[in-house]
């Protein structure tokens, strides 16, 4: 661990811990109108609520959710976890798609100014707070589009129904365009030993806001998924879309196997496991940084709240896993 390593990062004006919990995978399954699978399969509920009380329990203070995952379950189990909890925890939510918690499915997007307001709302309702920490656009209208829904979410903040706002999107344009804003106070994109993004950290770094890293595992890749354990039945990896380009037919893709495979010994060194090595290198990228990834065991979240103990990886490290990934 590094002299300066806190386990901790600023969001706004807050301070959480410098891991975050993605809940997307305790959502359970739901599906696009085409019925693919946009879940991570079946959960158990009472044991995903453990899971939030174990991540907790071991330091973690900020939890990131969506309206869409599960079509409004993660957001139920989560507001379910931490009742009782809440002034112990940031919690972070998204919107922009349209969802049918009857029939479990995505059936649209909706960019207008006016669903902000209502999305927020029936969030609110489901996690049983009445403010979040930070709201995130989750689609990806053109900046024009946008700056009326970061000007609402102005009016949010002005109204304590959110504390700072943000955009999930791995544009550096379009981060910037909400980055603009008063109370924008993070981005959120994909970040991993696999995939770096420069120009993104470069902005957080420049604007003084949180870097939120979705994907820090590759979606399991650097954590529990290979050949030998498949992902299977109502996963999305099983019928990957086209972004999702990890996976192939619930395992792992040949080429990022590979990768995985030249970087394992470093991300493991230190009595690391290999996820933890992974953590340890986006924290390593930049003091922004806030790495959310998914679980749906106890297990899963004991492992990855273990990570804040050993902090980042060293400079040396940094830099030889570069060499190889060159």
């Amino acid at each position: 661990m590094t002299d300066t390593w806190t386990g901790q990062r600023t969001l706004g004006d807050s301070t959480v811990s410098a891991l975050g919990f993605g809940c997307w995978a305790i959502g359970g399954p739901f599906s696009d109108l085409d019925g693919r699978p946009l879940g991570w399969g079946e959960v158990d509920d009472d044991e995903s609520v453990r899971a939030v009380h174990a991540a907790i329990d071991r330091g973690v203070t900020f939890f990131d959710t969506a309206d869409a995952y599960g079509t409004g379950h993660s957001e139920r189990v989560l507001g379910r976890a931490l009742a009782g909890r809440r002034d112990r925890v940031a919690i972070a939510s998204k919107w922009g798609n349209v969802i049918d918690e009857d029939r479990r499915m995505l059936v649209g997007q909706d960019a207008s100014p006016g669903y902000v307001r209502r999305a927020l709302e029936a969030t609110l309702t489901r996690l049983g707070t009445d403010h979040l920490d930070l709201y995130q656009l989750h689609i990806g209208p053109s900046i024009q589009d946008a700056e009326p829904l970061r000007a609402e979410c102005e009016n949010l903040v002005r109204a304590g129904k959110i504390r700072g706002y943000a955009w999930s999107t791995d544009d550096p344009a379009r981060a910037a365009a909400f980055a603009d804003g008063e109370h924008c106070t993070a981005v959120q994109h994909e970040l991993s030993v696999l995939h770096d993004a420069p120009e993104l950290l470069a902005l957080c770094e420049r604007r003084g806001i949180a870097s939120v890293n979705r994907t820090p595992l590759a979606m399991g890749l650097l954590g529990r998924r290979s050949a030998d354990r498949p992902a299977a039945g109502a996963d999305i990896r099983t019928d990957a879309p086209d972004w999702l380009r990890f996976f192939t037919d619930g395992v792992p893709a040949p080429g990022w196997a590979a990768r995985v495979d030249a970087v394992r010994d470093v991300l493991t060194s230190g009595g690391r496991t290999l996820a933890q090595g992974a953590l340890g290198w986006v924290w390593a990228r930049s003091e922004r940084t806030i790495p959310i990834p998914g679980f749906r065991t106890v297990a899963q979240a004991e492992e990855n709240a273990g990570a804040l103990a050993i902090g980042p990886l060293s400079a040396d490290q940094l830099d030889e896993l570069a060499g190889v990934l060159a």
